[in-house]
């Protein structure tokens, strides 16, 4: 078994000064988890190489997430040699997650290459899975009849009043649910930070940073049976 990490290699807030990147916990519990089980990950982002850490997501670690985040392991292939999209064989994987941080709103919607990527896993029987800005991942995947991947299906993300709270809903090119509804998803969600994740087939989603461990566990629950 093994799941491919979805990592942003956005540095700022579109246009502005505002740094962000990757929220490093949602990649480092994740990890952690699989890492608990026995499966295997590998690192990939749309450009390959460095990937930024969002600064605000510093602020809320902990030892368990620090740990990780001090391994060589995570600083070489996570955060300064990530794998280009074009470098990984989809085949090899039997799922694929993509982290949050606001960073991916502005690299993972738009991407062709990391769709085929991310479609290729699914048709193998894969898991698509996601956590909080994450969703940024699935929004405009489409099957070959172009119909969304989200279509019809219960997912969740980061809410419209969670982006409120960050003070982000100004600044972010758009609103998560909002797009998610347009799609045709039953978005579903709890209270604004609080832990939720839900699956609808093979589509695993998480609403926001405190629901990683979550995604991770229904996922190895599937890839174990």
């Amino acid at each position: 078994m093994k799941v491919l990490i979805v990592l942003t290699n956005t540095t700022h807030y579109g246009e502005t000064d505002d740094a962000t990147g990757l929220w490093l916990g949602e990649a480092t519990e994740f990890a952690a988890e699989l890492q608990k089980h026995g499966i295997e990950y590998d690192y990939v982002s749309p450009n390959g190489g460095y990937v930024p850490i969002d600064p605000r997501s510093m602020k809320y670690t902990n030892e368990e997430i620090m740990d990780f985040y001090n391994t060589d392991d995570f600083k070489k292939r996570a955060l300064a040699d990530s794998l280009p999209i074009e470098a990984v064989d989809p085949k090899d994987y039997d799922a694929i997650y993509f982290t949050g941080g606001h960073g991916v709103m502005w690299d993972f919607p738009n991407n062709d290459t990391l769709h085929k990527l991310s479609l290729d896993i699914y048709k193998q029987g894969g898991y698509v899975t996601s956590v909080c800005h994450g969703i940024a991942g699935l929004l405009n995947l489409q099957d070959d009849n172009g119909n969304y991947l989200i279509k019809d299906k219960n997912i969740t993300g980061f809410t419209t009043s969670e982006e409120i709270l960050a003070g982000k809903k100004g600044v972010v090119p758009f609103l998560n649910e909002h797009v998610a509804k347009e799609r045709g998803a039953h978005f579903q969600k709890k209270r604004a930070y609080s832990e939720f994740a839900i699956q609808d087939g093979q589509l695993i989603t998480g609403q926001n940073p405190f629901s990683v461990k979550a995604v991770a566990k229904i996922l190895i629950e599937n890839l174990q049976k």
